[in-house]
């Protein structure tokens, strides 16, 4: 299956390429529909997020979606936004490929770690990336500005 010449990793630029990850993209955020995610995709671009795909022959079964951040506890690395592997392709190995393909691609140009989140209640996701090397690190928070109250009302 991770022969050379059936199977690569690249980035996805192109309009088509884009449209060809939408259906895979939006297993994983399945609250964004098509207009949303192009116009919120668009933006990402602009701020330096890169998006890329693994193929099995002309079939694309997985995306990745990064940016290159620097930070005073990580210093420069890789902060992996999006990683999905379509449905019925997963436990093929393809996130796995992807994710040694970011590993790569991350060291040679300098960075220092490659970081993700993960929803709490993605379990099987967690064994997945404690299996490929990833260690549990910090908890991430969020404050919703629509909807939160304000610390001391």
């Amino acid at each position: 299956m991770d022969d050379a010449t059936t199977t690569d990793v690249r980035e996805l630029t192109t309009g088509p390429e884009f449209e060809a990850a939408y259906p895979i993209l939006r297993e994983l955020r399945d609250h964004l529909d098509r207009a949303e995610m192009e116009v919120t995709h668009e933006r990402m671009r602009e701020e330096g997020y890169l998006l890329f795909g693994r193929y099995d022959g002309s079939e694309l079964v997985a995306v990745a979606g990064i940016t290159v951040d620097t930070n005073f506890y990580l210093g420069k690395h890789v902060f992996v936004h999006d990683l999905v592997t379509t449905e019925s392709r997963r436990s093929e190995g393809h996130g796995s490929a992807l994710l040694s393909f970011l590993h790569e691609w991350a060291s040679d140009r300098d960075c220092e770690t490659v970081e993700l989140e993960s929803g709490l209640w993605r379990e099987e996701a967690h064994r997945f990336y404690e299996e490929v090397g990833y260690e549990k690190y910090c908890y991430s928070f969020k404050y919703d500005l629509d909807h939160g109250s304000r610390v001391g009302d």
